[in-house]
């Protein structure tokens, strides 16, 4: 039998993603630097975005269902005065507007894209229409009518505003788009708008200040890549860290309930670790955690 494709190396690497290049394209190059056997990413950022691009590596691969629901903030740019039809730059203008918000306006205005709202998801998305994506039957010349979901602003603020622009600051919880937020906003205001640049700062506990360049992302440097990994359970942030006992350990890693020591509420979803480091996640049920995802670390 051939050995499997490439190393077992669990962890995060945060990526500064540059414009221009897709989330699919900095996970692919991270795998092939260090010669990852698995590789994934929490949250898709546009290829004109920059900013965070967390990149998980081999078992922290598990723990991306529990990253995606953090807040994650946005800083951006909306240009006024034309709408387009991917809601950013790079799209076709498909609407004009002479209007211009004041400064005055746009507050008001923001107060409510704030708490729970709804969203329609932009035509040119990820999202999923009867098992296609969205931005396949978009460029296809399909006329989308995609429905609203709700998401959670935590903080929507005017940082700056000029005669065209406007730049802002969200802090949105899961499957927000930015996008829409800008071309919501035009509408609202009459002065129509749309992305010009997008940045996300941080996402759950990744921080853009501490991504690796890019560019940095190369075979020749592995060593170098390796020592920026950030340790797995740093995605569990989140929820109660509970030590396995010796025994507890030993069932937990065969699939099986196993004792802890620690306390947490009945049901809650929990990280199990003991001195080798993380071993599961599961549910608390008075004493015994029963995984849900067991690490092989």
């Amino acid at each position: 039998m051939g050995r499997k494709k490439g190393r077992d190396i669990s962890g995060w690497l945060v990526v500064d993603k540059p414009a221009g290049v897709t989330s699919t394209s900095v996970v692919g190059k991270v795998r092939w630097a260090l010669d990852a056997k698995k590789a994934g990413h929490a949250g898709t950022l546009d290829p004109d975005a920059t900013g965070v691009l967390a990149v998980a590596l081999g078992e922290a691969t598990k723990t991306v269902p529990y990253i995606t629901d953090a807040l994650k903030a946005y800083d951006f740019t909306v240009n006024w005065g034309a709408e387009t039809d991917t809601d950013d730059a790079s799209g076709q203008v498909v609407k004009r507007s002479d209007m211009r918000p004041t400064v005055d306006q746009i507050r008001d205005a923001l107060t409510g894209f704030t708490g729970d709202i709804m969203q329609v998801p932009p035509a040119y998305s990820a999202v999923k229409v009867d098992g296609e994506r969205a931005y396949d039957l978009a460029r296809g010349g399909e006329q989308l009518e995609l429905a609203a979901r709700p998401l959670w602003v935590e903080e929507l603020s005017l940082e700056n505003s000029k005669a065209d622009t406007a730049q802002l600051h969200m802090v949105c919880g899961k499957g927000g788009y930015v996008r829409s937020i800008a071309r919501d906003l035009g509408r609202e205001l009459g002065s129509l708008g749309h992305v010009a640049h997008l940045r996300r700062v941080w996402s759950g506990p990744f921080d853009a200040d501490q991504g690796v360049d890019f560019e940095k992302i190369d075979r020749e440097a592995q060593d170098w890549l390796e020592a920026q990994l950030l340790p797995l359970e740093i995605a569990l942030g989140d929820m109660p860290a509970l030590r396995a006992t010796t025994e507890g350990a030993v069932r937990i890693r065969n699939g099986n309930p196993g004792q802890v020591t620690g306390t947490a509420e009945f049901g809650e979803t929990v990280w199990v670790g003991d001195p080798a480091g993380p071993i599961c996640i599961g549910r608390y049920m008075g004493g015994l955690v029963h995984p849900d995802r067991v690490f092989n670390l």
